[in-house]
Formats: C-alpha cells, structure tokens, sequence
C-alpha cells in the first residue's frame, strides 16, 4: 500500500480504515460528446493504457467494456452512462523535456461513459450533476454540433470543469484549427491548445506539446508507444505561436503568469503548467488536446492532462446543501471525518443483481450496516452492500470515502436526486433537474397474462430512467408510456422484450403539445350547490396573463381582506393545478401567470373541495377568453450532405415546416442548420438516406417550444375532439 495513504477513523470507535488513494489523487471525470464523436472508442483505450483491460474491444465489433448492455452492443451506440474504474500513474519524463505536476504517483480515476444521443440526455444530466471534470470530445472532421452544445450547456449548468479532447484528426476533413475556433466562438469557451496534432489524416503521426515545446511520436499499431523527439524545423513557429497565445490567455486569469508576461520574461513549463491546471479548474480556460482515439494517438498524453489539469474533490469549493429547519445552508466539504452527504444520482435495476443505487459521497464516509435517512421521506434505512462498478461487474467494498462515486444496496424508496444523510444531521443536496418528456404512446401487452407484470415493469424503469414516464389515459384507460423521443421508447420495449421478457404492442407516437394564453384575462366565479343540509359555497375571482416562453406556470395569491379564508388558500392552489395539467385546448398549460385576486366564503358551506372546483372552473372561464393557442416542440437539427443531394434535401426540409438557420460548406459537403418541429420529422432518417442514396446523417436536439400554426392547429383540435 502507498506510503502516502490517509488513515481515517470510522463512525462508533471502529477499526482504523485506510484509503488506497489519498483524495487528492482522486479524479472523478465523464466523458461527454455528441453522437459518434467518439467518446466509447477514447473510453476503451484509456482503459487498455491503465491496464484496466489487456485488449482493446471495438464499438462495431460489439466488444467494448462500457457497452456491454445487449441493446447497446446490436445498435452500435451508448445508451447508459456506465461507470469504471482504473488507475494512471504519469512518468517522469523530464530528462526528455516534459513536465508533469504528478509525476510517479498513482491516481484512481473513476469514469463514466455517458451517451451521445438526444434521447438519453438525462444519463449526462445526472453524471455530470456529480462528476468533478470531464472529458468532452468533438469530431475533428463534424467539430461543435447540436448534442456537443447541449453537453456543454449541461456542464456550465453544475460548473464542471473540461479538457477538450479533439478526435478523428485522423479523418479526411479533420481541422483541427477550424474546431478550436468553434469552440471558443460557438460555445464561448476561452480554449487553447495544449497539445497540437502532428499531421493529420493518413499523416497523422503524433502531437506537439504546446507547454514543453517537444514532439510526441507515436508507434503505429495497439502497442502505444511513443517517443519525445525535437519539435520538426516546419513546426517551429507554429509552436511558438500557440505557446505565445497559451501565455496571453492565462496570463488574463492568472497572475504569476501575467507577471512573467508583462515584464516579457518566458515562462517555465512547471509555472505554466501549474497556472493551466488553477484556470481550468475554476472553469476559466479549456485545455485543448488532438488526436485520434481510433489509431491510439495521443491517449497518454490525454491521461496525464487528466491528472495535470482537472481536480481532484479536495480541488473543489464546498458544496452548499440545505438544513431541514430552514436556518442556514449547510456547507459541506470533501472530508471524511465531516457529516455524512450524499446524492443518489442514478438508479440501476438489474434482473440477476437486484436493485443498486448509484451515490456520490461528498463529504464523510460509508460502510456496509450503517443507517442513513432520506430527508425526502423522513425514512431511515440501513446499507446493505458496498460495491464499487466497472462497467457490468461488481467489486464488494468494505467503506466508501468522501469525494467516491459507490453503488449502494439495500435502500428502498429512494428516487434519483435523493439525499443520503445522518439522521442527527439532516440536509438536503440540490438534485438534477430533467427535462419533460416530449414523445408519448399507448402501450400493452401482447398476452393479456402479461398485464401485471408489464405494469410493474414499466414502474421499475420509471424509477430508473427520470424522463420516461407512464400514466393512465384518463378517457380510455390506457397505459401511455413518454419519453425523449422515438428512439428512447423503442430501448423501453427492447428492454421489456430482452431483458424483462414481455412483448408488447404499441400505438402511434403522440407529440406533447402543450398550451398557453395571447392576452390577459380575468374570470369570477361561483360555486353554489345545494344539497338537503349540506352544500357547497365558493367564489374565486382571477386573472391570467401570458409569461416568458420557459417559465411554466406560476402562481400569485394577492387577496386581502380574510374574503377567502387562510385554511382554504391551498385549495384554491390545488385547484389552478388541476386546471393547468389538462387546460382549456386538452394539453398542458405552460408560460402563464395566475393571480388570484378575491373571493368569497360562507360560514357553512365553505369547505376546501368547493374551493378547489372554483379555482379550476375559474381558470378554465379565464383561459377561454386569454385566447388560448397550441404549442410545438421545435427541434435544432444539424444536416451534413454531400454537395450534390443539398438541393433536395432542402426542398424536403422546406415541406416540413422548418426555419433555416444557416448553410456552412466543409470539405466533406455542406452542413444546414435548421429548426424543425418534431411533428414533422417521424421517420426522416428514411427520408434523407433515400435522398442521398445514404449518404446524408443528421442530428437533432430539443430547441424550444413555438405556436403551432393555424391550419394544423385546427386539425390537430378536431382530430383530438
């Protein structure tokens, strides 16, 4: 064991526990991208050089670690973030002229793969809700597209730090340039190179270490050696030049940099090293890496600038959680010593192993038998196995320490986003949040037998997967089940056919509309009934007024006076929700303002269920005359064509109702960029392959919600009715 390791002493006077690493060699990252950029092929490499695995699987053969899901290995695409572990020790290689701030000491990095498909955005949510820095991979041919800024969005989101890893420079068409660029000017990233590919396509051969200002050449084949060589003579004022800028940018947000910069003295490796890792971390600046996963270029570099650059949790502020009386929010930091914080971040239920739920540990420590509550239900419950997951194994742990990513089990009732705390110190952590389904269908099974046992296996996969939902049809009785998109209700029924053994039958894919108001309106409304001795007396006055696009709904209670009496203000409340959830058109409301204004009671016959049926009918009246439309989900998509199919592949995007945004030309054709509502994009995929004889791809990511026009809002009204 390392001399270096800490020593901890556990909760009730137990044995002295010793961590394999000290926390400060800890490096939870992700690695994050759009579809096919790569991210699986980098994964499967990095854990060939640790020694994690001793042979690299490939994702068209079907071989990789972290796609070893059945559903993931036949589509040839991630679908569930999975986790790994492994270790990297950088080294010493400064008799060849290459710094590195950890050199020779051993790291435990834990990994999650995360998938690169629209459709499975919440798996990236909820890791990088949790994750400390992150690995975010871009196409060097494709460079920024439309899932790469969502990723990057998500990540700004929880402010976790990034390296840049730009892949397939081995492609024809890879930029590397022309991809740096994009990310400092679509995603407003302040990103440098770091290490700058030597060649590119079949010339490829190695990279150029911006910092140490040497060659790194690597041997062709799986073996991955490399050697540091002297920078080419044709490569020297590139180098330079980057080295220049790389000083300019951190000297900005640094300044023992900027003092060497502005008295123009040259700045050391080690100080300039060091400077990259403090502006990284506190997502100030992005290392920029090339290379190409697929030919073993430039992987251990990646490594080292993994455990140079991103932080370990000690790295990292305190986490701000909040006490359960309402006094002030609890900080808490990665000790372990310190309370007991946790969040369960994702929920795995396997049908051989059982119920698993996977937990960050921010700040004390964990071990098989101890009792922790969820502050959510107020239930306290007891661990029953520590293990730690690579991919579809399990490694049974006797203690988890702060700053660890564990798998727990034993724990029921417990939902993603939930917190694990003492129950002498509750707290709660701010969970992740998902966006709303926006694709539903009925759903049953294909044996009548089948029926119980599909609707508890629809609710196992609703507490797995938190975008994917299943309710009643209130009219026809039927299970609908919703989702991100078509291709994440198709994975629901392959699992429920592979893995849980029930063949279903599906109806039509349904879009989720929703609602909203053009104007404002006011209605006032009384409930009168009366019944023998008992009645039923309410009245509810109100308005309503559009909002921003995005805001929901909210609701303001300005009465004054008692005319609605206290006890029955959360009636009234309850009442307006009724009516937003199926409004005036038959979908959701969204992006309006309630105001509750006055009222009225009687002394008798007042009571909260008249409150809430006057609240609903008051919204309804209201909603009517707000002159109510229909709203769309319209999606981003990005269209890469050969020149020669750009003609008709426009003209088909003209016919489905979409806004261009923009045309680029690149080496490989042209890109469009286009907003187009989800309606109309049911089976494109055939389309654009017909099109251009199958040469054509496209990507697509939720982009906001628009009016539906008023012809096919007609239609769609007298269709529903």
């Amino acid at each position: 064991m390392n001399n270096n390791n800490t020593r901890v002493h556990m909760n009730n006077n137990q044995n002295l526990v010793h961590r394999e690493f000290p926390i400060t060699r800890l490096r939870n990252i992700g690695i994050a991208a759009h579809i096919d950029a790569g991210k699986t092929t980098l994964t499967e490499r990095v854990l060939l050089y640790t020694g994690a695995i001793h042979r690299a699987g490939e994702v068209h053969d079907g071989t990789t670690t972290t796609d070893f899901n059945p559903i993931e290995q036949s589509k040839g695409i991630t679908i569930f973030a999975a986790a790994v572990s492994c270790t990297w020790t950088p080294r010493d290689e400064s008799a060849l002229g290459i710094t590195k701030l950890a050199a020779g000491q051993a790291h435990r990095l834990n990994i999650i793969d995360t998938p690169g498909h629209v459709d499975f955005t919440a798996e990236v949510e909820r890791s990088l809700r949790v994750l400390d820095g992150a690995v975010t991979v871009f196409s060097g041919v494709e460079g920024v597209q439309p899932q790469s800024e969502t990723v990057w969005r998500q990540a700004d989101k929880y402010r976790v730090p990034r390296i840049a890893f730009i892949n397939k420079m081995d492609r024809v068409g890879a930029d590397f340039a022309h991809v740096v660029a994009e990310l400092n000017q679509k995603l407003g990233a302040n990103a440098w190179p770091v290490l700058w590919p030597l060649g590119s396509e079949d010339q490829l051969v190695g990279q150029l270490d911006i910092i140490n200002e040497v060659a790194v050449l690597f041997r062709e084949g799986r073996a991955g050696g490399y050697t540091v060589e002297d920078v080419p003579p044709e490569a020297l004022a590139l180098v330079a030049g980057q080295r220049a800028e790389l000083v300019s940018r951190i000297a900005e947000c640094d300044d023992e940099v900027a003092a060497f910069w502005l008295e123009n003295k040259p700045v050391p490796p080690t100080l300039l090293k060091a400077a990259v890792r403090r502006a990284t971390i506190a997502n100030r600046f992005v290392p920029v890496i090339g290379g190409s996963a697929y030919k073993f270029v430039g992987i251990q570099p990646l490594l080292d600038a993994i455990v140079d650059f991103l932080p370990s949790p000690a790295d990292l502020p305190a986490v701000e959680t909040h006490a359960l009386d309402g006094e002030e929010p609890v900080m808490v930091s990665a000790e372990d010593a310190a309370q007991l914080a946790a969040l369960a971040f994702k929920i795995v239920t396997d049908p051989t192993t059982g119920r698993l739920v996977m937990v960050r540990l921010y700040s004390g420590t964990l071990r098989k038998g101890d009792r922790v509550l969820n502050p959510r239900t107020h239930r306290e419950d007891r661990i029953g196995r520590l293990v730690r997951v690579h991919a579809d194994r399990r490694e049974e742990i006797a203690v988890a320490f702060a700053g660890e990513i564990v798998a727990v089990a034993g724990l029921r009732g417990l939902a993603t986003g939930d917190t694990l705390c003492s129950a002498e110190r509750p707290l709660l952590m701010e969970p992740p949040v998902f966006p709303e389904p926006v694709v539903s269908m009925a759903i049953e099974p294909a044996r009548s037998t089948d029926l119980q046992r599909l609707a508890g296996h629809l609710q196992m996969l609703s507490e797995d997967d938190p975008t994917f939902r299943v309710s009643t049809h209130p009219e026809t009785g039927q299970t609908l089940i919703a989702g991100m998109g078509e291709l994440h209700l198709d994975v629901v029924r392959e699992r429920l056919r592979t893995e849980l053994r029930v063949e279903t039958v599906v109806g039509a894919p349904e879009i989720a509309y929703r609602e909203t108001i053009t104007v404002e309106a006011e209605a006032d409304h009384l409930l009168k009934k009366q019944n023998g001795g008992v009645g039923m007396y309410a009245r509810v006055i109100l308005s309503v007024k559009p909002a921003p696009r995005g805001n929901g709904v909210t609701i303001e209670n300005r009465v004054t006076g008692g005319n609605i009496p206290s006890q029955f203000h959360s009636s009234v409340r309850k009442g307006i929700e009724d009516a937003t959830r199926n409004g005036v058109l038959g979908y959701q409301l969204v992006d309006a303002h309630v105001s509750v204004l006055d009222g009225a009671a009687h002394v008798k016959d007042s009571n909260d269920l008249a409150f809430r049926l006057a609240a609903a009918d008051a919204l309804r009246i209201a909603l009517r005359r707000a002159g109510p439309v229909l709203l769309e989900p319209v999606m981003k998509v990005e269209l890469s064509t050969p020149a020669d199919y750009q003609g008709d592949l426009l003209a088909d995007l003209n016919r489905r109702r979409s806004k261009v945004l923009g045309m680029e030309s690149r080496v490989t054709g042209a890109v469009v960029n286009a907003e187009v509502p989800l309606s109309e994009l049911w089976g494109y995929a055939n389309a654009i392959r017909s099109l251009s004889r199958g040469r054509a791809a496209y990507s697509m990511t939720p982009s906001h919600f628009a009016q539906v026009p008023n012809s096919v809002a007609n239609a769609l009204l007298k269709e529903a009715a």
